[in-house]
């Protein structure tokens, strides 16, 4: 019968290949849910950003629509969820601060 003689290296070889299988998943899986979590972010920039454009154009577009008219006359406009009542006077250079800021 011949012995074996196990150095303490081959001992910790055995036990790193048989626990190698289920770090790798384990690994593979944390680098996995790293990546979800980096793309989720970065899809959250993309929403952020389209938001602050649409904003942008419609202040144009509100900019482009009130210019010409009366400054004396009556328009409403949304703050928050409640519309209130102002003048074109008022409003225009509200909407023109809105924009200015979208724009930092």
């Amino acid at each position: 019968m011949q012995k074996f003689a196990f150095s303490s290296f081959d001992c910790y070889l055995v036990n790193m290949a048989s626990k190698s299988s289920s770090e790798n998943s384990e690994l593979m899986n944390e680098q996995v849910i790293a990546m979800y979590a980096a793309m989720r972010s970065e899809l959250n920039q993309f929403y952020s950003k389209i938001t602050e454009l649409e904003m942008e154009v419609m202040s144009n577009l509100v900019i482009k629509a009130i210019q010409p008219l009366d400054p004396s006359r009556r328009c409403y406009r949304m703050i928050g969820a409640v519309l209130v009542e102002r003048t074109v006077r008022e409003v225009l250079p509200a909407v023109h601060r809105n924009k200015d800021g979208l724009k930092r």
